[in-house]
């Protein structure tokens, strides 16, 4: 037999997930030496058309050609793990699904009526089944490991999804909720950052998505009761991962107070 081969694909995005692995630098090396990099746009031009064994896909769907490319992409891979907010959440770019699409074309472009393009950007989940979600914008290298390690060995990733709150008080970082009265998504936040932002100083902006069973609301009724406005709330949980299911809903308690 031989080597497993790999995919990385993308869609929607900002290509910082990819590079992410790029980044790994010498353990990329190690790792070619056990899968054969298939399909890897970003790092060679070389294709090698077929099925493979594991699939690491990159960004959101947001136009109908994406719809059909990630249905065949499925179908030819053994393993799809989705990976970063983009293919995990939306992303970013996941806000124009709180608008009117057609309208923001209309501003935008001289000849909308050129434009192909879908009203929403969602997550890969929505449309084919996955096999793991690594979530973060971007994702952490040592988890990107952890996943690609785990399913060549027939194995479950062994990546927390604790609250980001863990992370700091491991470090030993000052609350900046507590000391500063700061708004930070820490206790609703899947962990995986190392607790950057808090780290120095700044909430956590919940780039890592919603961890399990997070209780935004006893956390937005806290932050409003120290007197922070219900826009600012709105907006704390409609950023990277603005349509992940608890961070919007989350959001939309707040759109009309």
């Amino acid at each position: 037999m031989g080597r497993p081969k790999l995919a990385v694909w993308k869609f929607a995005s900002c290509d910082g997930c990819q590079l992410t692995l790029l980044d790994c630098e010498d353990e990329l090396l190690e790792l070619a030496e056990h899968v054969d990099i298939a399909y890897f746009l970003e790092a060679s031009s070389r294709v090698e058309l077929g099925t493979y064994d594991l699939s690491l896909v990159d960004g959101s769907i947001t136009t109908p050609e994406d719809v059909e490319r990630i249905h065949d992409i499925r179908a030819r891979s053994k393993v799809l793990v989705t990976i970063g907010a983009c293919a995990t959440a939306g992303g970013i770019q996941a806000l124009r699904n709180f608008r009117n699409h057609q309208e923001m074309l209309a501003v935008v472009y001289a000849r909308p009526d050129y434009i192909e393009t879908l009203d929403t950007s969602t997550a890969i989940a929505k449309h084919v089944s996955v096999d793991f979600e690594l979530r973060g914008c971007p994702i952490d290298k040592g988890q990107l490991l952890e996943v690609i390690s785990a399913f060549l060995n027939l194995r479950k990733p062994s990546v927390q999804s604790h609250p980001t709150c863990l992370e700091c008080k491991i470090q030993g970082n000052v609350c900046v909720v507590v000391a500063k009265g700061i708004p930070c998504l820490g206790p609703v936040t899947h962990d995986g950052c190392g607790a950057l932002c808090p780290r120095y100083g700044r909430g956590c902006y919940g780039c890592f998505g919603p961890s399990d069973a997070p209780q935004t609301q006893p956390l937005a009724r806290y932050y409003l009761a120290k007197g922070v406005r219900p826009g600012d709330i709105k907006r704390l949980f409609s950023t990277f991962n603005a349509d992940a299911g608890p961070f919007r809903e989350e959001a939309a308690r707040h759109e009309d107070e």
